[in-house]
């Protein structure tokens, strides 16, 4: 099929076809919070890195290192944490969605 084939189809679907999300049902990156952690930790690993930074350069050196270190280790553990819950996440399948769709 020839790329003007593809979007003359995509215009003849409604638009709630169009812009499907990912997920099996919508709410669902909400319903399963499990992964809340890892961002979180994400979120303090960019602020120690920012701490890292401004200690730096203001010459505090063993702030810095401190800061760095702390943001390294905030890295590794938020990124441990969410390649777990997506491996948890895949592991159960789709068998787990269909009972958790009433909102």
């Amino acid at each position: 099929m020839s790329i003007e084939q593809h979007k003359a189809r995509d215009q003849r679907r409604p638009l709630s076809r169009r812009f499907r999300t990912p997920r099996t049902h919508a709410g669902e990156g909400v319903e399963d919070n499990y992964n809340l952690p890892g961002l979180a930790l994400l979120a303090l690993a960019l602020v120690a890195t920012a701490l890292a930074l401004i200690a730096a350069a203001y010459g505090f050196h063993i702030r810095a290192i401190t800061a760095a270190v702390t943001a390294a280790v905030l890295y590794l553990s938020g990124g441990l944490w969410l390649a777990i819950e997506w491996r948890r996440r895949n592991a159960q399948g789709r068998s787990n969605d269909i009972e958790r769709q009433g909102h």
